[in-house]
């Protein structure tokens, strides 16, 4: 089932500041310009949506269906989350009257749970140590005990998920780039972003390149998973026939490449600095590339991490 342009609208008309979540701009990100002078890169400037990131997009139109089929049916919204969904969540769900319970792991930055307790959504905080994929069980574990107070959108599972970005970030980039691109590059956390734009960008031109950025297992990248863990659950949404490229990168790659946009003027977090490296790393290959990516979230997300000492 695809959510219906009409519930959008109702929703938009009901609360007009969902209507700020989409179109974003794509900017020219010249920062690699000295080392690749023929190279394009242009990202989307995801930290512009209301929550702030890239993940308002999916958590309304997973919403809008939830509210288009009857399914809530007096129960709490629950979700598993590294963090901007759960902003996502937490916001939506309130100009919608809609209560939220988010379970995070503790290694959340503060930013993002004061973030979510601000929107009044319930927070339960997971062991750091055990990652995104023990909130994932968690999260499955309540749904089961307790199947009359929750109900379990399952955004690694959730089919809105990506096609929120096939009908929304993928249409945006193609009309602002003309078609014009030969890569695009994205991490995968849920695999919505990826998967969506990816299914829309074959189709579109089957010779685009789409390019996964891989984190390393430990520390790893906030909202990336580590998919290489031998123990590391896949989103059930992630397509891996999409992908034509895998490339590593670390968390000391991703940090210098946000404080080389940073010194730029641009502040963005961590998956942005990990996809400008391996935009990078792309160039060295292709260096005539033509690459889209996505900047997700802002950099004020990550004032209590290490990222900024």
């Amino acid at each position: 089932m695809t959510t219906k342009t009409d519930i959008l609208s109702e929703l938009i008309h009901r609360v007009p500041a969902l209507g700020l979540i989409g179109n974003t701009p794509l900017l020219e990100v010249n920062v690699l310009e000295p080392r690749f002078p023929a190279l394009s890169i242009k990202a989307k400037a995801e930290w512009v949506n209301p929550g702030g990131s890239i993940k308002d997009r999916a958590v309304f139109r997973m919403l809008a269906r939830v509210l288009e089929e009857g399914a809530l049916q007096g129960r709490r919204i629950l979700d598993s989350t590294s963090g901007n969904s759960g902003i996502a969540y937490a916001m939506i769900g309130a100009a919608l009257g809609i209560p939220v319970t988010l379970v995070v792991p503790g290694n959340a930055s503060k930013e993002r749970q004061r973030r979510i307790k601000a929107h009044g959504a319930e927070l339960i905080l997971t062991d750091p140590i055990l990652g995104y994929d023990e909130a994932m069980r968690q999260a499955h574990e309540l749904a089961d005990l307790y199947p009359d107070k929750y109900l379990l959108v399952d955004q690694y599972a959730n089919e809105a998920n990506w096609q929120a970005h096939y009908h929304g970030t993928a249409e945006e980039l193609l009309r602002q780039t003309g078609g014009e691109l030969t890569h695009f590059i994205a991490g995968v956390g849920t695999g919505g972003t990826l998967t969506g734009i990816a299914k829309r960008l074959k189709e579109y031109d089957p010779n685009i390149t789409i390019v996964q950025a891989m984190p390393d297992d430990f520390p790893g990248i906030e909202g990336l998973k580590p998919l290489r863990a031998p123990d590391a659950i896949r989103p059930r949404i992630f397509d891996e026939a999409l992908v034509d490229q895998v490339v590593d990168v670390t968390i000391d790659e991703a940090a210098d490449h946000c404080h080389l946009l940073a010194r730029n003027g641009i502040f963005v977090g961590q998956s942005s600095g990990a996809n400008l490296a391996v935009a990078a790393k792309v160039a060295e290959r292709s260096p005539n590339a033509k690459i889209v990516t996505i900047f997700a979230d802002t950099g004020e997300r990550y004032y209590s991490t290490s990222l900024w000492d």
